[in-house]
């Protein structure tokens, strides 16, 4: 062997997918898929009949999970389809700050400052006027495939 060390440069993570393999036949309603490179969930399925050539079709209707976008794909049942690696975790509210970026709490005790305001206005409003009254909330956040949004909001009393 050489006597020079070698170095590697590794700019990846941890090897950690952000979508796995599913064969098309065995997703349901409700679950997850990514159609056109977006996670959505599964709002309807149907699947034809095997045809001349061999292949039942599954058609996915799915409701993109960060923008409510409605999206639509035919796959052939046998084939594999990606499925988004769909996580929610419970963050506190600390502050907002002017920018529309709030700051949350973790579990482990850090700071996350890199989520914005819900788009939302009924979830918007409900997490401003919570935190102007200075009550302690919690959100959660859904995370997918990089991105990440605020979908739920819970009152765990007064401060």
């Amino acid at each position: 062997m050489s006597d020079e060390e070698h170095h590697f440069d590794s700019k990846a993570d941890a090897g950690a997918s952000k979508t796995y393999p599913q064969q098309a036949g065995t997703i349901r309603k409700n679950g997850y898929i990514v159609i056109k490179g977006r996670a959505c969930k599964v709002v309807e399925v149907s699947t034809s009949k095997t045809g001349k050539h061999g292949h039942a079709k599954c058609h996915f209707v799915g409701i993109d999970i960060f923008n409510a976008k409605k999206l639509e794909d035919i796959v052939p049942s046998s084939h594999n389809c990606d499925v988004p690696h769909v996580t929610r975790t419970d963050y506190q509210l600390i502050d907002i700050s002017e920018d529309g970026f709030l700051s949350l709490l973790t579990e482990n005790g850090n700071t996350k400052d890199d989520l914005k305001l819900p788009t939302d206005e009924t979830l918007l409003a409900q997490i401003k006027d919570g935190f102007a009254e200075g009550k302690d909330l919690v959100v959660t956040v859904m995370s997918a495939m990089g991105e990440e949004q605020i979908c739920a909001l819970k009152d765990i009393g007064p401060k």
